[in-house]
């Protein structure tokens, strides 16, 4: 393996999806056969090639840093099970910039240059957005670690999947009741003004409002600011919740400056993590955060109760008891994000399995695979916990925490039913012809 610098969901067929175990059975068997060899001679022992569309620069590089950490050691293990369908695995890595028309521009390049299978690993939203487009021009799978709501909405096309994380619409019907319920009626929210931003804007202040809560205001804050003390003042003196969900380089500042603003008095506090990844929670001018909850898709902690597949998938990463590198303590991980990287290269490869894929010429057979999945077992191929695929809107489903940071840690207080995240699909891309 090498890397370049340069209501519930509609099953699908019977029949279908018996071919598609019955071919990845019939792998299976011949590679428990005499004369099995670890990368199989019977089939090519040409890498499969996957393209990671990866934030090394940009707003989004303290994510892009631990997603290529998560993606080479979840590539690791795959070759040392065997790789995929009996071929070794190689990662080629490309800086898209955080920057939607260089994202564009990798796609091409990884499908007309490097000749990869699949192009992989894209997290911000509008990178996404300005991506996907290529990707249905060239036909090649999209697996995206994004949680917009930009690929189960529809907006996106047959070629686009997000199997390995939850969508933030999801996320927000979880636990908008949770925080109604728990920590306060009146809400402001601050977030980014853009499409992962929107997202939030649109679509807790339904779910919010039917648990009995009122959104009061809403402030949107360009993805470019660097200072924010001077949105604060738009906040009602009525609320008693304040929603933060910023993202990028700025976000120490940003909580920082909040709790100056305040100074240690105000509203109660519900972030997405997105405000603290890759942040220490003890940073000076955070103590303010005492006591306040954060939603997280895996823990960054390790919790008393965190299964041994989890912790393998940590060792695996290299992540200590509180989340940051092994080997270096101010190293602060992404974690309630970069799982997705790890999930979805097993999602790739139980794709390519079942499909029998050999190359590029099974592209469209590798999109109808994937459509045939239905859901992931918690383990170590999956470490934040089960979920459910929902093939309509190429979107998985599963569980969201709730944790409270407390004496200097993030602890999980509720875990939130995979039930509690589903919405009904608008739109079915296995309508669009490949």
């Amino acid at each position: 393996m090498t890397s370049s610098t340069s209501s519930g969901p509609k099953k699908s067929s019977i029949s279908r999806r018996s071919a598609l175990i019955g071919m990845g059975a019939t792998a299976a068997g011949l590679a428990a056969g005499p004369g099995f060899v670890r990368y199989a001679q019977a089939q090519s022992s040409e890498p499969i090639k996957i393209g990671f569309q990866c934030h090394r620069t940009g707003i989004g590089a303290a994510y892009g840093r631990w997603y290529e950490r998560t993606t080479m050691a979840a590539a690791n293990l795959i070759n040392e099970r065997g790789g995929i369908n009996g071929r070794p695995l190689e990662i080629i890595t490309e800086d898209d910039g955080t920057d939607p028309r260089r994202g564009a521009e990798t796609v091409e390049k990884f499908v007309n240059q490097h000749n990869v299978d699949v192009v992989y690993g894209t997290l911000f939203s509008h990178v996404v957005i300005g991506s996907a487009p290529t990707a249905a021009e060239l036909k090649v799978p999209y697996y995206v670690v994004s949680e917009g709501y930009h690929v189960p909405s529809g907006r996106m096309n047959r070629w686009c999947f997000q199997p390995g994380i939850t969508d933030v619409r999801s996320q927000m019907s979880a636990v908008a009741p949770w925080v109604a319920n728990n920590v306060g009626k009146k809400i402001t929210m601050i977030y980014p003004d853009y499409a992962f931003g929107h997202d939030h804007r649109d679509y807790f202040p339904p779910v919010f409002e039917a648990a009995g809560g009122e959104v009061i205001a809403q402030i949107p804050i360009p993805p470019t600011e660097t200072s924010f003390t001077r949105y604060f003042p738009q906040i009602p003196a009525e609320t008693d919740v304040i929603y933060h969900v910023m993202i990028g380089p700025a976000i120490l500042t940003f909580v920082r400056e909040l709790g100056e603003f305040f100074g240690g008095t105000g509203p109660e506090l519900f972030g997405f993590i997105d405000s603290l990844e890759a942040i220490d929670v003890n940073s000076p001018g955070l103590e303010f955060l005492e006591g306040s909850h954060f939603w997280e898709g895996m823990p960054r902690y390790l919790q008393e109760d965190t299964p041994d597949y989890e912790r393998f998938y940590r060792d695996s990463v290299g992540i200590d008891e509180s989340g940051a590198s092994v080997n270096d303590s101010n190293d602060v991980s992404t974690a309630a994000h970069m799982f997705g990287c790890w999930e979805t290269l097993f999602v790739i490869k139980e794709a390519m399995e079942a499909a029998g894929y050999s190359g590029p010429d099974d592209r469209a057979a590798l999109v109808e695979a994937t459509e045939a999945l239905e859901r992931f077992d918690a383990g170590e191929e999956h470490p934040q916990g089960d979920k459910i695929f929902v093939p309509e809107i190429h979107q998985s489903f599963g569980q969201q925490n709730i944790s409270v940071l407390r004496d200097g840690r993030l602890d999980v207080i509720h875990r939130t039913a995979i039930e509690d995240s589903m919405y009904e699909p608008e739109a079915d891309y296995r309508t669009q012809e490949l």
